[in-house]
This record gives structure tokens, sequence and C-alpha cells, in this order.
């Protein structure tokens, strides 16, 4: 239940009213997109939820992010734009997750993904006050906390690690899958309490919408995440902007859902086209408000931050 729905409400509407008036300040315009959307996301780990008409007809997807729709806007010329309001994700309920969250979604253009770390710090520190900070980059993460290199591993390797340190696991996982575990599991559960951890440059495998570069230890995602303590906040990425890439990116999840055994998504093919008509060079960031608002009060359970009564009883 909340930890006191009066108090709740009124942390709310400071912190969003502290994020508007410092993206008033910064020269970003608040854009609204709409909720309800005809496509959903490719990506193999995300599912959205499906709108139906009082007869049965499907309606379309409640959007998972405004990224899609806010990329059409910027490829349209509105500049640096952000977006404070709700999104969907089926089947995530837990301490950290709920099926309908508070999301705030920003973007600058001119930028690459680590000056937007350096903003993503600033809005961070405007909501929890002063902390420290320390940038990692996705392999040094790994060498440091779990002595291996994942740029330097095959997937079997990584099955026979990953079993020798978190047991039996699944037939059907795909490489992705093991560093996604042992990252959650090895890595981000020894990051320092009360400081703000990035960790950036991941695989290129897992930044299907951000450009990637080349290091001497392979190709990388320009992509980061941000955490506070072992809380994931925010996820950031330098905008792939090549509309054919894209494209293929997009088809590489479908052959990942299958797989997987996850059905097919239809590609959203109004995006595609508004990349064809050009998003400018820019940096993208979503990050989780309620979770923002977890850390600053020190709470471990999303729903004591929500503003909802759960049950008659509560």
């Amino acid at each position: 239940m909340p930890m006191n729905l009066p108090k709740v409400l009124q942390i709310r509407a400071q912190v969003f009213r502290s994020i508007r008036e410092y993206f008033h300040d910064t020269n970003a315009l608040e854009v609204d997109t709409s909720l309800l959307r005809e496509f959903s996301v490719t990506d193999p780990y995300m599912s959205a939820m499906v709108a139906l008409s009082p007869a049965g007809k499907k309606l379309g997807y409640l959007q998972t992010s405004p990224e899609y729709a806010m990329k059409k806007l910027l490829c349209h010329g509105s500049g640096d734009i952000y977006q404070l309001g709700k999104v969907f994700r089926s089947e995530e309920e837990g301490l950290h997750h709920s099926s309908e969250f508070t999301m705030l979604e920003w973007y600058r253009v001119g930028f690459n993904h680590r000056q937007l770390m350096d903003e993503v710090f600033q809005i961070i520190q405007l909501i929890c006050g002063d902390l420290p900070r320390q940038d990692m980059s996705y392999r040094d993460a790994f060498l440091k906390y779990a002595d291996i290199d994942p740029f330097d591993m095959t997937v079997e390797e990584l099955s026979l690690f990953a079993e020798s340190k978190l047991g039996k696991l699944p037939d059907n996982m795909l490489y992705d899958n093991y560093l996604t575990l042992l990252f959650s599991q090895l890595v981000e559960s020894q990051f320092t309490s009360n400081e703000v951890t990035f960790i950036y440059d991941f695989p290129a495998s897992q930044a299907s919408l951000a450009r990637t570069a080349e290091r001497d230890y392979g190709t990388i995602g320009c992509r980061f995440e941000a955490y506070l303590g072992g809380l994931e906040l925010a996820n950031g990425f330098w905008e792939l902007i090549e509309p054919i890439e894209q494209l293929a990116r997009f088809h590489n999840d479908n052959s990942i859902r299958n797989q997987l055994g996850y059905p097919k998504i239809e590609i959203d093919d109004t995006f595609i086209s508004a990349l064809q008509k050009g998003l400018p060079d820019c940096a993208g960031v979503a990050l989780g408000i309620d979770r923002l608002i977890m850390a600053k009060l020190g709470e471990n359970n999303i729903r004591r931050v929500l503003p909802k009564i759960f049950s008659v009883n509560q």
C-alpha cells in the first residue's frame, strides 16, 4: 500500500513540478503523444498490452514508451523535447516493477550518449540531492565484478560460467539472455549504495535503437544505463538515424523472437518512413519516475510510492 497517500501525492507533484521547471529552463518543449498506438515494439524482451473494444476488436497497443512517437516529432523539426506520463508493459509486477508506471523521456539534439549521461545525473541530483558518481564501461563492470570479459566469450562458455554461478538454467537461453542474467545477479547487485553508477558502451546486440562504434575489443552500442545503488533508473541511447539499418535490426528482433518462441511483431513502417525524412543527430533517454521517487524516499517497494489504492482495506 502507499506509504501515506496524501504524502505520496504531494511528493509526486513536487517531483513533476521540479522536472517541468528544469526542462523549461533548459529550453526543451513538453509534448504529449498518444497512449494508444497502432504498432508495438519488436524488442524480444518486452511485451505490450493490447487494447480491445467491448466487442473484442483490437484497437491497438498501449505504449511501452513514447520513443517512436517522439522521434517522429524530431524528424519534423521539433527540436529538444520531453514527455512525462504513463506507459504500460505486460507482465511486469514486483518490488521494482509495475505494469503501469510513469516515465520521463527526453531527447537532446546534438548530444551523444556520454553528454546525455551528465544531464541524467543532474536530474537524479535535482530530485535526490547531492550524490557521488562513478562511470564504467559494460566490459569493465564485468571484469571488475564477475572477472570475465563478455566480449571474449562464446555462448557455450557463457552457459557454463552462468550455471557454475547460478545453477541449472533453461536450455533455450541465447547469448544476451546469459549476459543480462549475469549482469543482474553478479554486477549490478554490487554497485555502491547511495552512489549513481553509469554503465555505458553495451554490446551492440543489446542496443537495437542505438548507433554502434568500434572499440579495440569489439563492436559496442552507444548506450548507457543509470543506477542508484542496484536500482536501475534510466536507459539512454545515442540514437541510430539510418532507416535501412534500423529496419534490418527490427527484422533481427523478430528472428530472435522466433528463436525464443515469441510471436512475430508487425514492424512500424510509419516510424521507418519518419527516419527516411531524417532524424537529427540526437541522444535520448527514458527514466523511471516511480523508481526515482523510491530512491528519494529510501523505499524498496514501488507500490508504496504509487498514487493508487490497491484494495478496499488499504
